[in-house]
């Protein structure tokens, strides 16, 4: 699938990266503008493309010439705000600081992933055979939800009216009669766009049938107005579940060496938040 490159993701890239770039890197990087003496290298460049997916040949050099422009007008930006002593201010040093504190924070975790061996083809076939839901039957779905706060009352209430029969316009006057606080929805979602954890009770659910599924701290009334079964198959899916698995074995660890430091640690915990405050 090409994706468009719009202006705004094209933008937080550029501060995101651009940021980032200092002048330790002019000796060893290809200039490519100066701005009021400043250079700006294609490395930099680089840095942003590499964050913008699926740009096709034709395209690479407009590309390059928009990122340029944006890393120009950001140049020009922080000159001004530098000379209005702006980076001295009480909210843009908080800022600073919390963005530095989420560069390495991301850094320490990056290098715990990268530490992880690789999820194996095998995994991924076992994971791909474990889940024909989002593979090998997967459907898009076409539904109506009503959405409400978990209560036992309102839950016994609902069961009983979709094993009447009730539709959910039914369902949903019966509950504004009730004065209970509810939410509608109609969307068409693709299997791996639904809640994960929930996908067993779409996935079992026919073409027309109404089911109560609890997930607190909601209930969802979901009726399944119609399916189409577009399923993926193992070729195509083994890449992409071999990067989710890596992803969620990186979580893991990353939860794991937080909770051991959280462990060693003194942490002590003060004002509003102190034991026994409120």
């Amino acid at each position: 699938m090409r994706l468009t490159i719009k202006n705004g993701l094209l933008l937080m890239s550029v501060l995101a990266i651009g940021a980032g770039c200092g002048k330790g890197e002019k000796a060893t990087t290809q200039v490519v503008a100066k701005v009021n003496s400043e250079e700006i290298s294609v490395h930099q460049i680089n840095a942003v493309l590499s964050n913008v997916n699926d740009i096709g040949a034709e395209s690479s050099a407009k590309v390059k010439r928009d990122i340029l422009e944006k890393l120009i007008e950001q140049k020009l930006a922080v000159q001004q705000a530098m000379d209005k002593h702006l980076d001295r201010t009480p909210n843009v040093m908080q800022s600073i600081e919390a963005a530095k504190a989420g560069i390495l924070a991301r850094a320490y975790q990056e290098q715990v992933a990268s530490s992880l061996s690789r999820s194996t083809t095998g995994e991924a076939r076992k994971f791909y055979d474990e889940h024909p839901e989002l593979f090998s039957q997967r459907r898009i779905y076409n539904l109506q939800e009503i959405a409400l706060a978990i209560d036992d009352k309102a839950l016994a209430e609902v069961r009983q009216q979709v094993a009447q029969g009730k539709s959910l316009q039914e369902i949903a006057g019966s509950l504004k009669q009730k004065n209970v606080r509810f939410e509608t929805n109609a969307s068409v979602r693709a299997a791996e766009q639904l809640p994960f954890e929930l996908l067993p009770k779409y996935h079992s659910m026919k073409d027309g049938q109404t089911q109560v599924i609890e997930t607190p701290p909601a209930i969802i009334v979901a009726n399944l107005i119609s399916s189409q079964s577009q399923p993926v198959d193992e070729t195509t899916a083994i890449p992409q579940i071999r990067n989710y698995l890596d992803g969620q074995r990186a979580e893991a660890a990353v939860a794991r060496e937080i909770k051991q430091l959280r462990a060693q640690a003194k942490i002590e915990y003060l004002g509003e938040f102190a034991a026994g405050s409120k």
